[in-house]
């Protein structure tokens, strides 16, 4: 499978998942996508590159993983319907920014809307 297929099995899943969960399918969700790295230059240059792709974007914050290494990661957010198609669009725009960059695309997140 490539990544692109990967990315939609995945969003296909967090969305059945919050649907069967009882959320709202009709309302505008906040969709986090995360990136994580090492490189802090590299990382604001993502984020830049987002900004510019038109996607809200966090403060770089650090993460301390059980092995004692440091990890950078920001999110870039943007509202939109809980559907397959848009947030695939959202992917496709991001994937090409970390692979740019030499940093991860961690997936997407949202919250449970009434």
């Amino acid at each position: 499978m490539t990544e692109q297929q990967d990315w939609r099995e995945e969003t296909r899943e967090i969305i059945t998942s919050l649907l069967e969960d009882g959320s709202n399918p009709d309302v505008e969700y906040t969709i986090e996508h995360h990136f994580s790295g090492q490189d802090f230059n590299r990382l604001e240059k993502a984020a830049v590159d987002c900004f510019k792709a038109e996607f809200e974007v966090t403060d770089a914050e650090e993460l301390t993983l059980e092995r004692g290494e440091t990890l950078l990661c920001f999110d870039a957010v943007k509202e939109g319907p809980l559907t397959e198609e848009a947030i695939m669009v959202q992917i496709e725009q991001l994937l090409p920014i970390a692979q740019k960059y030499g940093i991860e695309y961690d997936g997407w997140g949202t919250y449970f809307e009434e």
